[in-house]
């Protein structure tokens, strides 16, 4: 029995074929259109409308044009769960998506239930693919992976500093802030503060002047950039020049909008950056040629369907089942380099480094 809908979910649905007589399916882009975290969701749908264009220009899949369904979920889980069940209702063959890990995992069981493919681009935290559904997948890391290297990092270039672990109590946030703190402490170092925050304040300048009194030389954030540039900022106003580090939700240029040059020198941890790789570069080109850059999680969005797309062909089907099956056991091409899978549905070639905010754009730490 399908669950039942709460809160109101925001769905357009995007013909992005020719030929009102061609056959069509349908594939749903679940994110944060709007709200405070609408620019990852920018970044999606841009991704996920290219990617259909793209494959609608060489004929489809399967010889049927696709339709993109976006859907908003705000980042909120029960929205996320309205959201997966208009999916369903929809008769969608896959879900890319939701973006927050804590969208993504109450809504993958509306979709296990619903017997709906979910690939999700961004979604870090573990238990979205521990739990042995087999309808789930990433093609981004987890954060036990990215909490090491934030971890190694830290005891690398700051060790006998003082360090504050802060998280904004989601899913996302405080596991990799746990993560984090778990691979430090398994090394013998104790953080000195470790905090949570409240997501959407505006003032954080109690906390800032209890990490001044205590000496901290470097703020890590278990959360996304809104708190991240308020932080950063009003620590630097207060004269605590500690420095901040995070994860991947620092990876979007409204950090820099909000932080001002307060956020010289944040780190950050990330996947490796596609925009890199030859192999995305006509993809690249394309969208800096309409006036896009395609920071982030654009070209993870787009590597996404690109997967669902070969596993739908090799599998001569838009089953579920047929397609799962042929995702646990292929490789496949994407502007992401070569993606395979594990028997979780994780990405077999997780790639995180550390980025570094220099001047209003970021790269990697030299």
């Amino acid at each position: 029995m399908r669950r039942l809908m709460t809160g109101l979910a925001v769905v357009a649905a995007v013909g992005l074929f020719a030929g009102a007589a061609s056959a069509q399916v349908k594939i749903a882009l679940n994110g944060p259109i709007t709200g405070q975290l609408a620019s990852f969701g920018e970044q999606m749908k841009r991704g996920a409308e290219m990617a259909v264009a793209d494959l609608n220009a060489k004929g489809g899949v399967n010889g049927q044009k696709i339709t993109l369904v976006i859907g908003d979920d705000q980042c909120d889980p029960k929205q996320a769960v309205a959201v997966a069940n208009r999916a369903a209702q929809e008769k969608v063959a896959a879900v890319i998506g939701h973006f927050c890990s804590g969208s993504s995992i109450p809504a993958s069981d509306v979709y296990k239930e619903e017997n709906i493919l979910q690939i999700t681009p961004a979604s870090t935290n573990p238990k979205y693919t521990d739990r042995g559904y087999k309808n789930t997948f990433r093609v981004c890391g987890r954060d036990d992976q990215q909490g090491i290297v934030a971890g190694d990092y830290i005891m690398d270039k700051y060790k006998g500093k003082k360090v504050a672990i802060l998280h904004d109590k989601t899913a996302y946030g405080q596991g990799l802030a746990d993560e984090t703190k778990k691979r430090l402490n398994s090394k013998g170092v104790k953080e000195a503060m470790y905090e949570a925050i409240t997501p959407g304040e505006k003032d954080y300048s109690a906390l800032v002047s209890k990490m001044k009194q205590a000496g901290i030389d470097l703020i890590y954030l278990g959360g996304y950039h809104p708190e991240g540039g308020l932080i950063v900022r009003q620590a630097k106003e207060q004269g605590l020049n500690a420095v901040l580090m995070g994860g991947d939700a620092l990876v979007d240029k409204q950090f820099w909008a909000i932080s001002g040059p307060a956020g010289e020198g944040t780190l950050m941890t990330f996947d490796a950056d596609p925009r890199k790789n030859p192999v995305a570069k006509p993809i690249v080109d394309k969208f800096k040629a309409g006036g896009y850059d395609p920071e982030g999680y654009t070209l993870y969005t787009y590597a996404a369907i690109q997967v669902w797309a070969e596993a739908a062909t090799k599998a001569k089907s838009f089953k579920t089942g047929d397609v799962e099956k042929v995702m646990r056991s292929n490789k496949f091409s994407t502007v992401l380099n070569e993606i395979s899978f594990d028997a979780k549905g994780d990405t077999t070639s997780p790639a995180y480094k550390v980025y570094v905010w220099k001047n209003g754009s970021y790269d990697y730490v030299n």
